[in-house]
């Protein structure tokens, strides 16, 4: 089980992980920030990059706010690591 702190950024032109050389996280999403569409494309994009089922991708804080905390059931720290350190910009 691993557990990510992230930055949401809705309404970009397109949906992609972005991971500064400092660590932070920050996802930008298509979907805009109303009636949850922003956090459900956040999950399906999350389970999509990191290859687990989108039930294994769980929103526990940050529901109406921009920084978020994800957990992955299906995932080790190790692979959640590795899989940030391809996204690095």
């Amino acid at each position: 089980m691993a557990v990510l702190h992230l930055k949401a950024k809705p309404g970009a032109r397109r949906t992609e992980l972005l991971v500064a050389a400092d660590g932070t996280v920050t996802v930008r999403l298509q979907a805009p920030a109303q009636d949850g569409k922003a956090n459900d494309c956040l999950l399906a994009f999350l389970a999509k990059l990191f290859a687990v089922p989108k039930s294994s991708v769980v929103l526990m804080a940050g529901h109406t706010a921009p920084y978020k905390k994800v957990q992955v059931t299906a995932l080790t720290d190790e692979a959640l690591r590795t899989t940030l350190a391809k996204h690095q910009v």
